[in-house]
């Protein structure tokens, strides 16, 4: 086990890690703009960089770092306090963001997501293979209202997973106990959030940021049609990931027959469907419809996301004492806001225009189609650079979308691509704990007693 840090290493940590921040703050900042820059653009581009690498390092808390950010931006004139520094916390897609974890916080409430997982392993758990499909239609139901990986994998999927090891005595004690099954089902849940996470705008946080960064550089991308594109490689890999799972990383029981019985016995348990439940369910529909529909009814995806908070409300599925403790929500506002607001200022000021042509630059003579390739596996790679995945999408979506843009790829095709990716590099490696809403099961698992060991 690896030694605690005592406190006076700690400091010392923590003062290594903000001189770092600093020195690369003022590095950038100091840089002569280049020509079409404004002269406040490197500037800006410093905080932003010293922002970002904050937030990988964590000398303070995500929303600490973005306050910090946010007050270097004003005091320095990098973002006009009155016109430029809060416009973030005026953005549509930030506020659907939000929204969405309120609606989110319906299914936890009303145990409406739990319910449905039960149902799912009653039906398919007689194996573990059919428990980590059970697992994964669970995660695509709940995934288009829900932009938090943490809230469908951690607050639904994991104590139901958790649970079923247990019986098996899948525990995370030792690698014999945890191969038995708890390992494999989830390592099979970490993929799968991944891809519910790609396959709908509102199924994570960093989405509707990258929809507007596209709309941005041309690519008009509304709920239904961020949906449809994922749909059939969407669901190819939720057909196939459990069994791959199953092959690469097998557990040592494979049949699981009381699963069904255990899953029946909590179903009693929860009694029949509560008018609560009820009152999820038909919200939930209501609002698949207005954002699959939007474009055709004139309905704002943020728009229709607070009408089925509004219903919330006045049914009493949700009170304002769930709303005002949902501190996910909340610091995703904080986070959003700030970040959202100097992205939106380095476009203004010409950076992401220069930055995006000298990445273009790189893949210069070669077709769209190995460009895009070139310039998406980078994207991708990249994300063993970051603590979360909006950190990731909110620093480069906008700067690989303009490069590959400028390599003749087509607009909404790379828009779409780069968007997808912004959630797949979710699984690649095991992150800190980034802003609410970005991060994945594993760093969800590790938060919780007992979990950690079980991704050896």
């Amino acid at each position: 086990m690896p030694e605690t840090p005592t406190p006076s290493s700690a400091r010392r940590t923590a003062v290594v890690k903000v001189l770092l921040i600093v020195a690369v703050t003022l590095a950038v900042a100091f840089v002569p703009p280049p020509a079409g820059v404004d002269p406040r653009g490197m500037l800006m581009a410093g905080i932003f960089v010293g922002t970002i690498l904050a937030l990988i390092l964590q000398p303070l808390p995500t929303a600490s770092v973005c306050l910090v950010g946010l007050a270097a931006a004003m005091i320095t004139g990098a973002m006009n306090p009155s016109t430029e520094a809060l416009e973030g916390f005026a953005n549509p897609a930030v506020w659907l963001i939000v929204a969405s974890f309120f609606i989110a916080e319906g299914f936890l409430v009303t145990g409406l997501g739990r319910r449905i997982a039960l149902l799912f392993v009653a039906r398919l758990g007689r194996s573990s293979t059919g428990v980590a499909y059970g697992m994964a239609l669970t995660d695509l139901v709940l995934a288009p209202a829900t932009p938090s990986n943490t809230a469908r994998a951690g607050g639904v999927l994991y104590p139901i997973i958790r649970s079923l090891a247990q019986v098996q005595d899948s525990h995370p004690d030792t690698p014999a106990s945890r191969r038995r099954l708890g390992s494999y089902l989830l390592m099979t849940s970490v993929h799968v959030n991944a891809v519910t996470a790609a396959m709908f705008l509102t199924a994570m946080a960093g989405n509707p940021i990258a929809q507007r960064a596209a709309a941005g550089q041309g690519a008009q991308i509304s709920w239904g049609t961020w949906a449809l594109a994922g749909l059939v490689p969407g669901l190819v890999c939720l057909a196939i990931i459990p069994w791959v799972m199953a092959r690469l990383y097998p557990p040592t029981v494979t049949s699981t027959p009381e699963a069904p019985a255990q899953a029946r016995e909590e179903l009693a348990r929860l009694g029949r469907v509560s008018r609560d439940e009820r009152v999820m369910i038909a919200t939930f529909v209501l609002l698949l419809l207005m954002w699959s529909l939007g474009a055709q009814l004139s309905i704002n995806a943020t728009a229709a996301a607070f009408v089925g908070i509004a219903i919330l409300l006045c049914t009493g599925v949700l009170t304002w004492k769930h709303l005002a403790a949902d501190a996910s929500a909340w610091s995703t506002l904080l986070f959003f806001g700030v970040l959202v607001g100097m992205a939106d200022q380095l476009e203004k000021l010409g950076v992401i225009g220069f930055v995006g042509d000298r990445v273009a630059a790189a893949t210069q003579g070669l077709g769209w189609p190995l460009a895009l390739l070139i310039l998406g596996a980078t994207y991708f790679y990249l994300h063993y650079a970051f603590a979360s995945n909006t950190a990731h999408i909110v620093a480069m979506y906008a700067v690989f979308l303009s490069a590959a843009i400028a390599a003749g790829a087509p607009v909404l095709f790379a828009a779409l691509v780069l968007g997808f990716l912004g959630n797949l590099f979710g699984a690649l490696r095991t992150t800190r704990r980034g802003p609410p809403g970005s991060s994945s099961v594993r760093a969800t698992c590790r938060s919780r007693s007992g979990c950690g060991s079980a991704w050896s």
